[in-house]
């Protein structure tokens, strides 16, 4: 067995010269990427190493030549039938492939897996000290142009440090970076700035408790007077649920079923500061769903809706809820169900995209706890696990 060790930039270029040097029959034994040079442990280049090897044993099958089938007198059958059978032997030897061709195979097939695998991972060429950042930021789900950004600008201040930050301040650096890619949304936090608060979302995103814990912040914190309207009416117990939460705020209540009732609603709470907006349900996909709640609500009156997502929900989830509300014109998000999950990419990644402050986080079913006011901050700490939501 001849055995080799090669290094290259890729596996992809290892693999090259492997097979410019040993041929198609080398097989890859082993592989690890290897770091050289750089300064105080810190900018080392990363390369590849493999040991590949070949049995110079292994020999090509021979070639099919064309043989010449001698003539004989018709008489001499036996000659005829031992030509044929050497003609028939050759060709089997083509058409069937050895036991070790069939190894090979194995291998060349195993190896194209490889590079393709290889060739979906980023290329982690970083630091060694900024490469926990970049794990992170990978494992939590952040979208790759956005760990790109706040790596890449990591990476230059670090380098015109010289690798001489303290571990506060690196620690602080990386939340600087990571809080600008949020330096375009200015809207952040709940302010009522408008007499009517709408709330919509898919089913199961808890809306009704998301809207009382809004309201108690509203009355405790802003001395507002509140009062709620509740277009539910597909479920008889969501609007028990708000008529519960209601009776506990000492606030009144109306249902609205259709657009009169909700215009007979808004005339008996004229007087109140901030009228919370209670929504049905639905299957998000269903457009209907949305032109439903425009043949109840009057978007027309001194309102602003607000779009609520489950941490839970996966990218795709978010964004087509957010795609299919758009036709209702959506002032924040608010966030929860953050203590059932710990990965909070999908809702960096959300906000940043579609430009969209967020107004509360929630983390519970306790009413009127459970509930933060959103800030740029939040969000970066949640990434970075100084949020405890168990």
């Amino acid at each position: 067995m001849n055995v080799k060790r090669y290094h290259a930039e890729s596996m992809t270029k290892a693999i090259k010269m492997v097979r410019d040097e040993l041929g198609n029959d080398a097989v890859i034994l082993s592989s690890k990427p290897i770091f050289t040079g750089g300064f105080l442990g810190m900018f080392r280049k990363r390369s590849i190493e493999v040991f590949a090897a070949v049995d110079p044993q292994i020999k090509p099958a021979p070639a099919v030549t064309k043989q010449k089938i001698k003539k004989v007198p018709l008489k001499a059958t036996e000659a005829v039938s031992e030509d044929n059978r050497q003609v028939e032997a050759l060709a089997m030897q083509k058409s069937e492939p050895t036991h070790t061709s069939i190894e090979v195979m194995k291998e060349l097939e195993d190896l194209k897996t490889m590079i393709k695998e290889l060739e979906r991972r980023p290329d982690m060429t970083y630091p060694e000290p900024l490469l926990p950042v970049y794990q992170l930021l990978v494992e939590q789900g952040v979208d790759q142009t956005i760990q790109r950004d706040v790596m890449d600008q990591l990476l230059k201040k670090w380098s015109q440090s010289h690798g001489g930050l303290a571990e506060e301040e690196f620690s602080n650096l990386v939340k600087v970076e990571l809080l600008s890619q949020f330096s375009n949304i200015e809207d952040w936090g709940f302010h009522a700035g408008k007499k009517y608060m709408n709330i919509v979302g898919p089913t199961g995103v808890g809306k009704t408790t998301t809207l009382a814990k809004a309201a108690a912040l509203c009355m405790l914190k802003q001395n507002k007077r509140v009062a709620f309207i509740t277009t539910d009416t597909y479920r008889i117990a969501a609007i028990d649920q708000l008529k519960t939460y209601a009776k506990i705020l000492n606030v009144p209540i109306e249902v609205a079923y259709n657009l009169e009732d909700f215009q007979k609603a808004i005339e008996r709470f004229s007087h109140y500061d901030v009228v919370f907006i209670d929504t049905a349900g639905r299957n998000f996909r269903n457009a209907d769903y949305v032109r439903d709640l425009q043949n109840i609500i009057d978007f027309s009156v001194d309102m602003e809706t607000y779009l609520v997502l489950s941490l839970t929900s996966k990218q795709k989830d978010m964004d087509d809820i957010y795609r299919q509300f758009s036709m209702i014109p959506i002032k924040q998000v608010i966030f929860t169900k953050a203590d059932e999950t710990s990965t909070y990419g999908a809702m960096v990644n959300f906000t940043i995209r579609n430009e969209m402050g967020v107004a509360y986080v929630t983390n519970g079913q306790n009413v009127p706890d459970d509930i933060e006011m959103a800030t740029p901050q939040l969000l970066v700490e949640m990434i970075f696990g100084e949020k405890n939501y168990e």
